[in-house]
């Protein structure tokens, strides 16, 4: 269970299940699963992860719970459907909601067994509950790969509604709650700067343990356990990125086994989390203390093709136009050190893209409801948080370079979160040395 302070308040889930109804159709009822802990081998599961639309809708962070919004004839029913309270499996899996604490938390006063969600669901899809009207549309969040009950997946599910009620009109809600994402709350904020801090502690506390002859994974041991001191023993937001070397040419480097050298620079991709509010941080430094050569002109590149983001990203533009620009800052510069002959051989050193959407989770999800409209061509409001990321990567010099902030879009351009990480070569190298 997570601490008080690091929920929404009860009213803030109130008012964003109302935003959320408010864009659906009327004679509509809305379904949000928690989802079940996956089975990771024989009798072990993974550990259990809220789906975080659900959560985002409920503030209840408990396996097998469920929401039913409904809309009809213009008025609004809300239902939501938790695990009774069962001392034997308390003594085996700890500590469950009452259903007084569950209404506390999501602000919803009808709170039910999990056990009466189909009844209730079956008489509104058969219209023999009066009071819920008649419901011609279900939206059913398709949260990928959710599993819903002990041997049933959301699409199971989905298929056996069809065939039930093959009249019934089913739209997906997840783009309708991926939308209402985007925008954060002066809260939710607050807890983004809370997961930067608790980063950014953690990452200074590693820094302490780069030396030639460590392993990869004991420094992504020493964030993980700072980062836990910090956050509450809340996590990480993702599997930690620790690359030194060729490695660091790897994008997505997945075993941190190696061994830092002499002359190596050290990538770290890393973020904890609290109250799920993902940080996302990137930064990279030299084994021994001193950023030299060729290093130095790559990393200053990088650094410059960042704060370049920073100067552009505002109310207006897309992670497309900011995607162009820096493709275009770090060609240029490429060019300048003689590393490519032609502007478009910068994909040989840059793959990827400059940003995503942060929030609940580290790449918080967008889908359009038409479909047709990527998450990069999303036009940027004021609330919304974004990535900064550029990165060049030579693998035949054993070279990676990575420099990501946390970026808030405000009403005149950006707000970055991480800016007291540092970055500039004097701040790093003299962090080094202390």
């Amino acid at each position: 269970m997570m601490d008080v302070y690091d929920r929404v308040k009860p009213e803030e889930y109130a008012k964003r299940r109302r935003a959320l109804l408010d864009r659906l159709d009327d004679n509509s009822v809305a379904v949000s699963f928690g989802g079940l802990a996956k089975v990771k081998s024989a009798d072990e599961d993974y550990p259990f992860e809220v789906s975080k639309n659900f959560y985002y809708l409920t503030g209840i962070d408990q396996e097998d719970s469920r929401l039913l919004l409904f809309k009809c004839g213009g008025l609004i029913r809300e239902y939501l459907f938790v695990s009774p309270y069962d001392e034997r499996q308390e003594k085996w899996t700890g500590k469950r909601l009452t259903y007084a604490e569950a209404k506390e938390i999501s602000d919803i006063g009808n709170v039910l067994p999990v056990s009466a969600f189909e009844s209730l669901l079956e008489g509104a899809l058969k219209g023999e509950n009066p009071d819920l009207g008649e419901v011609t549309v279900l939206y059913l969040d398709r949260d990928r790969e959710l599993k819903v009950a002990e041997d049933t997946s959301l699409k199971d599910y989905e298929k056996e509604l069809v065939s039930s009620y093959p009249s019934l009109k089913v739209n997906d809600l997840y783009p309708y709650v991926t939308n209402l994402r985007l925008i954060k709350s002066p809260r939710e904020i607050n807890l983004l700067r809370r997961a930067i801090r608790a980063t950014h502690l953690a990452i200074n506390e590693t820094v302490k343990a780069i030396a030639p002859g460590k392993r990869e994974y004991e420094l992504a041991d020493t964030f993980a356990r700072r980062v836990n001191d910090e956050n509450g023993y809340q996590g990480l937001s993702f599997a930690t990125i620790m690359a030194s070397g060729v490695h660091a040419a790897t994008l997505h480097y997945p075993t941190p086994l190696g061994l830092l050298k002499e002359g190596d620079l050290v990538l770290m991709d890393l973020g904890g989390r609290i109250g799920y509010y993902c940080a996302d941080i990137s930064r990279t430094y030299p084994v021994n203390g001193k950023f030299e050569g060729l290093q130095k002109d790559l990393y200053e590149l990088v650094l410059a093709a960042n704060k370049n983001v920073i100067s552009l990203a505002r109310p207006g533009t897309t992670i497309h136009a900011l995607q162009d620009a820096t493709i275009d800052f770090l060609a240029n510069g490429l060019l300048k050190l003689g590393l490519i002959d032609k502007k478009e051989d910068y994909i040989n050193y840059y793959f990827h893209s400059v940003s995503h959407f942060i929030g609940l989770d580290t790449h918080d999800p967008y889908q359009s409801a038409e479909g047709n409209l990527h998450y990069r061509d999303v036009v940027l409001e004021p609330g919304m948080v974004i990535s900064d990321e550029p990165g060049l990567y030579l693998a035949d010099k054993e070279i990676g370079i990575r420099i990501e902030d946390d970026l808030l879009i405000t009403e005149s351009g950006c707000v970055n979160l991480s800016e007291e990480i540092e970055k500039e070569i004097p701040a790093v190298e003299a962090l080094m040395a202390k």
